[in-house]
């Protein structure tokens, strides 16, 4: 999986794109004497370089993009799930329920997950996409205009009012805090 990052060089983006393409953007500005700040587009966190030596050495120190691993081959029988066997305590009821469920206590338990883990997409896809835009403009947009009232909206979650915050911010910064917020609009619905 390729890690997609941005970089900011105060309230202008430098570059865009993948990690190495980036790196090699922020390692122009760092030799010209700017100060570049990176973040990796799935969840603004930064990302420190280390841009000491020529660009071939940035780039060598780069993390490595972990490939993706083949599927194994399948043959007949029941398909290797990657379980993990924990020790689960519950109620005796809650055992009995369990039990009697079709495919028994196992099946029922990864059941219950598995809707869990879908009925709460939504709230954490929201959760996410305002963490990262926050990160983002406690960074770059901290000393911008009305910088408390976007974030108070952008919790808030009203979009209306946090584009009409946010529209006299540097383009750049506008645009990337609203692309990071956007799935947090209406649970992800859009606006």
């Amino acid at each position: 999986m390729m890690t997609l990052c941005t970089a900011f060089d105060g309230h202008t983006m430098i570059a865009a794109g993948p990690l190495a393409q980036v790196a090699a953007a922020t390692k122009a500005a760092h030799d010209a004497g700017r100060a570049v700040l990176v973040f990796r587009d799935e969840d603004a966190r930064p990302i420190d370089l280390d841009l000491r030596g020529d660009l071939e050495a940035v780039l060598a120190r780069l993390p490595q993009e972990q490939p993706q691993p083949e599927p194994e081959k399948r043959g007949p029988g029941r398909p290797k799930l990657g379980v993990t066997a924990r020790e689960v305590t519950l109620l005796p009821r809650h055992w009995d329920w369990l039990a009697s469920q079709p495919g028994g206590a196992s099946v029922a338990l990864r059941k219950l997950v598995e809707a869990a883990l879908r009925e709460a997409e939504g709230p954490d896809r929201m959760r996410r996409s305002r963490e990262a835009a926050y990160r983002l403009m406690t960074a770059v947009a901290g000393d911008l205009p009305d910088y408390e009232e976007a974030v108070r909206m952008l919790f808030a979650g009203d979009w209306t009012a946090f584009d009409a915050r946010t529209e006299a911010w540097p383009v750049d910064v506008r645009d990337y805090a609203r692309r990071l917020a956007e799935p947090g609009w209406r649970n992800g619905q859009g606006r």
